[in-house]
């Protein structure tokens, strides 16, 4: 390939990227302002149908530039999801308050999903009620069995970190632990609904910071 060749490749390379990331931004624009003027649903949290596959078609691109460049992230094994259908997609949580499993993770299952296909991911409150994030169009709903079940009912899989704050807080020692604080209700919730479980098993994410303690006296 020649030099003039091999830069004019560069350069139309660019722009594709460029022309995802205005894309990306103008989507994610169009959400904030919907969430701002409809602040009442975006606080509510439980909107199962605020799941967006337009929006996530044109935020998509820019997200996994933004994952990959930033935290590197690899995704392994989503062909162990079943193809159709509900499941329920069991994780181990990290990172504090900088949880890259989840971002990554979303965002690999809807590029080898297509973004067509429903996927619900259950969220402590303050992410799934937090407006101006699009996670709700990304399909983040507040964690309970009742939103688990609506997910269910319309044939999407669901991810859940029983663990929740409690793991993804635990000590940077701990980082190769998987901690979900005694927590089963998740296999009741499987075993009602008859959906199959999937570990998603993340490591990685507790070397965003040094985590000394849960805070939990505090």
């Amino acid at each position: 390939m020649s030099l003039i060749t091999s830069a004019l490749y560069a350069g139309a390379k660019g722009a594709k990227a460029a022309a995802k990331g205005v894309a990306g931004a103008a989507a994610w624009g169009q959400m904030a302002v919907d969430d701002f003027v409809h602040l009442g649903r975006a606080l509510d949290g439980n909107d199962i149908d605020a799941w967006d596959p337009d929006y996530i078609r044109r935020i998509l691109p820019a997200w996994r530039a933004v994952m990959g460049a930033y935290f590197r992230g690899e995704v392994r094994g989503l062909d162990n999801v079943p193809d159709e259908g509900p499941s329920l997609l069991v994780g181990n949580h990290s990172g504090g308050t900088m949880i890259a499993d989840t971002f990554v993770f979303a965002g690999e299952f809807y590029a080898h999903f297509g973004p067509d296909r429903r996927f619900h991911q259950l969220a402590h409150d303050i992410a799934a009620r937090l407006p101006g994030t699009g996670l709700s169009r990304w399909g983040t709903v507040a964690a309970s069995h009742d939103n688990a079940r609506r997910a269910f009912d319309k044939g999407a899989p669901v991810l859940f970190y029983p663990g929740g704050d409690y793991e993804t807080f635990r000590p940077t020692w701990h980082s190769d632990r998987i901690e979900f604080g005694g927590l089963k209700g998740f296999v009741k919730l499987a075993l009602e609904r008859g959906v199959p479980i999937v570990p998603v098993v993340a490591i990685g994410g507790q070397e965003t910071a040094l985590f000394v303690t849960r805070g939990e006296r505090v």
